[in-house]
Formats: structure tokens, C-alpha cells, sequence
């Protein structure tokens, strides 16, 4: 099993060229089933894992959040990038604190975001600042990335400008990768690329849209899928139980065999 000092070295290695895709495992089963699909990374998803524990995203807690992160981390010999919602604490202080206990889960990086934490709306420009500026800090210290993350553009599909002078201003702050989830249009994200480099930019894809190739062309350095794989196990479940419920057992029919997931995880 690799370390943390090694886990966070090679996250950091594949941050520096080329694109690559963060799968969000929800658990440790998934986790270990992507690693060994081979994928490089991983990143975990808040909402993935809320709905394991018949939660609604955003209603889990640090603690929590913790313990899942220590699991993903403990399952896999990949790096793990933390959902890490708003990092539980509005002021920046209680931001570095939690930080801290992000590290000590094993995480080779983490993403804090700008959504209030005690409520509606999003962290105005200054204090959002200083919460990226608090972490960043941290992330240094103990070689870890720290991913800033806007959501503006989830609240407000128009407002691309003022995402982009967030994520530039958290880059300027400290944060190593940059994050808007809602960017789609090709120009958007070359724009966010320019603005912010020679800093890696990750990118959200939550359905179909342009190949890894084509983000890549655009600069782009990382992508996620947030609860996307989650969703898509969940829609699987939903059909065949509703299938079973109305009395039919064809939903089975495309189920992984049983000796596949044994071989993955044996």
C-alpha cells in the first residue's frame, strides 16, 4: 500500500501535463473497483456518498465525512481527492482546522467550495478569499492539492465572468486547481484556462458531451463526474426493483456476475 507522502507526490505529478478522469466512487467497493480498471486518481463525491447513507447532499456531517474519507483512502493504493463540500466551517480559521483533519483521513487533496455553510448563497469575494488563502496554507504544509471550487455558475448559468474572476483570485490565493461546476461551453472553458494559467483546471461532466480528447485540446487537466457513476448504479437499481416490484425478475438480467466482483475484490 503506497503512502500518503507518495499518494499526494503523484497527484501533484499528474496535475503538471496532460488531462485525466477522476472517477467519484461513493464507497469502498467502488473505490477499489476503479482502481482496478485502472484508473490513475480518485475522487470522492459528497452526494454519491450522502445517498449511501439515505442522505440528501449537503446533509451529512464532518465527522461523517471523515470516516468515509479514511475508508476510500485505507481501500486503495490511488491518490483520493475529497468532495469536501464548504469544509464545514464558514470562518477561515475553523476552514484550516478542518483542512487538517482532511489530511490526517489520508486525502491527497481536496476541494473547498464557496457555498455558505450555515445557509443560502455563496461566501461574497473577500471572505471567499481568505477561506481559500486559510487551506491553502495547510495543503502546503503537508504537500497535498488544494482544489478552490466556485458555484456560482450553479445558481446562475449566465455569470461565467464573475466565475472566472473568483477562480483567478483563488488561484492567486493559493489553491492549485480550479474548479466551476456548470462551465460547458468549449470558448468558457479556454477562457477559464487562460485566466488562470499555468494552474490546472478541472471540469465537471455530469452526462454526454465533448470527448476527453476535445477537453483536453481546450487545456483542460482533469475531469470528474461528481455523482454521476453513483447515479447512474441508483438509476440501474431503481429499474430492476421497479421491475421486481411489479412482479417480473428481468431487471436481473444485466446484472455484474458474482464471480466478476469476487475477482475484483479478492
Amino acid at each position: 500500500m503506497a503512502d500518503v507522502k507518495t499518494k499526494r507526490a503523484r497527484f501533484h505529478a499528474l496535475h503538471r501535463d496532460g488531462c485525466f478522469v477522476l472517477p467519484n466512487p461513493w464507497d469502498m467497493g467502488s473505490a477499489r473497483l476503479f482502481q482496478h480498471l485502472g484508473f490513475e486518481a480518485l475522487a470522492s463525491t459528497s452526494s454519491g456518498f450522502a445517498w449511501t447513507v439515505g442522505k440528501a447532499d449537503y446533509a451529512t456531517t464532518r465527522d461523517e465525512t471523515l470516516a468515509h474519507l479514511a475508508g476510500l483512502c485505507a481501500a486503495v493504493d490511488l491518490p483520493v481527492n475529497a468532495d469536501y463540500q464548504s469544509a464545514f466551517a464558514a470562518a477561515p480559521e475553523d476552514v484550516a482546522a478542518n483542512v487538517a483533519l482532511a489530511l490526517e483521513a489520508g486525502v491527497a487533496g481536496l476541494s473547498v467550495e464557496d457555498t455558505k455553510v450555515d445557509g443560502p448563497g455563496l461566501y461574497d469575494m473577500p471572505l471567499a478569499v481568505e477561506r481559500v488563502r486559510a487551506a491553502a496554507q495547510v495543503t502546503r504544509r503537508h504537500g497535498a492539492v488544494l482544489v478552490a471550487r466556485t458555484e456560482i455558475l450553479l445558481h446562475d448559468r449566465s455569470q461565467v465572468a464573475a466565475a472566472i474572476d473568483k477562480l483567478v483570485a483563488f488561484a492567486e490565493a493559493g489553491a492549485d486547481c480550479l474548479y466551476a461546476p456548470g462551465l460547458a461551453a468549449p470558448g468558457d472553458i479556454a477562457a477559464l484556462v487562460k485566466a488562470v494559467a499555468p494552474k490546472p483546471v478541472n471540469v465537471l461532466m455530469t452526462g454526454p458531451g465533448p470527448e476527453l480528447a476535445e477537453l483536453a485540446a481546450l487545456g483542460v487537466r482533469r475531469v470528474s463526474v461528481g455523482g454521476g457513476l453513483a447515479r447512474v448504479a441508483w438509476q440501474g437499481v431503481l429499474d430492476a426493483a421497479q421491475s421486481l416490484r411489479a412482479g417480473s425478475f428481468a431487471g436481473l438480467a444485466n446484472a455484474a456476475s458474482g464471480r466478476t466482483l469476487n475477482e475484483v475484490f479478492s
